[in-house]
């Protein structure tokens, strides 16, 4: 039988501070498949995530279909606003929020992992992170820092990754980044930058397949997703009605849930794929190839 290997390899999934995302699907699919998982964590967001983890509250997330529990090799303090400590601003380093840390910076985490593991201990990195302070606001109304956040945070932390992480990687290692539609088409209500973040996050996926696939022999792909409803998605004051649409009008009609991004994810990141790089794989029933609205139930196609 033709399966999905990933035992010996390890993920580092950076985005996943609750049990409710596409981070969090694609951890329990890659340990499914045999692969150990580290996660990077917004560290405002980290002691939160730990304590649920500790008092039990994520026992039922945690399950696995075989019947054992996902644990987690290491759960690291990362911010990837900033490529190193250096770059944090002062009232940042000096914010509560973030104190006891360490450095969480991209680099701080890479050199944590080395320490942990070794100089080229990382086989697959998935990046799940996506933020713009302005994100409710049309983008003719978003400001340049707004923007220049939103594209910071949730496109060239890729770039970051890739020149980081890709020198630690084993041979045959893969990066996987998350993408959606408004990449491609307008969306109105998804605002404050983010549609351009993630145009730039599915343009240099190409780019950097290229670069790095010659330069390390690394793979780089991106899941264009479709909407699901998550804690972080909430910031999107439209997502109910995303997922309603897209439901009503994608060529399949079946439920939309993260598990089916994390099995694309696992494939994607397992030697099954070792042939794809530079991909932009949609995951949406199907939404993303319509060019029109379904209106009126009788006007779907008959099978005669």
């Amino acid at each position: 039988m033709l399966g999905i290997d990933l035992r010996g390899k390890r993920a580092l999934i950076a985005g996943v501070a609750d049990d409710a995302g596409f981070g969090f699907a694609i951890a329990k699919a890659l340990a499914e498949a045999g692969a150990t998982i580290c996660l990077g964590t917004w560290p405002p967001a980290l002691g939160i995530f730990t304590k649920l983890l500790d008092r039990g509250k994520l026992t039922e997330s945690l399950l696995l279909p075989s019947g054992k529990s996902m644990t987690f090799e290491r759960i690291y303090p990362l911010d990837a606003a900033f490529d190193t400590l250096d770059d944090v601003p002062q009232d940042v380093l000096e914010n509560k929020r973030y104190s006891g840390h360490g450095d969480f910076s991209i680099q701080g985490m890479a050199n944590r992992l080395s320490e942990d593991f070794g100089p080229q201990g990382l086989d697959i990195v998935v990046h799940s992170l996506a933020n713009a302070p302005e994100v409710t606001k049309p983008l003719v109304d978003t400001s340049r820092q707004g923007y220049l956040d939103a594209i910071g945070v949730s496109a060239y932390s890729n770039i970051a990754f890739v020149r980081v992480f890709a020198p630690m990687m084993q041979p045959g290692g893969n990066f996987l980044s998350l993408s959606y539609l408004a990449g491609e088409r307008a969306i109105p209500g998804y605002g404050g930058g983010m549609s351009s973040a993630k145009a730039a996050l599915e343009a240099d996926t190409r780019t950097l397949a290229y670069e790095a696939g010659r330069r390390w022999g690394v793979r780089i792909n991106a899941i264009s997703a479709g909407p699901w409803a998550s804690r972080a998605a909430s910031a999107i004051g439209l997502i109910e009605r995303m997922v309603a649409y897209y439901r009503a009008n994608a060529p399949l009609g079946r439920e939309f849930i993260p598990r089916d991004v994390a099995h694309a994810a696992a494939f994607l990141a397992s030697p099954l794929a070792a042939a794809v790089t530079g991909t932009v794989f949609h995951v949406d029933n199907g939404y993303h190839a319509m060019g029109m609205a379904i209106d009126h139930a009788d006007e779907t196609p008959s099978s005669a």
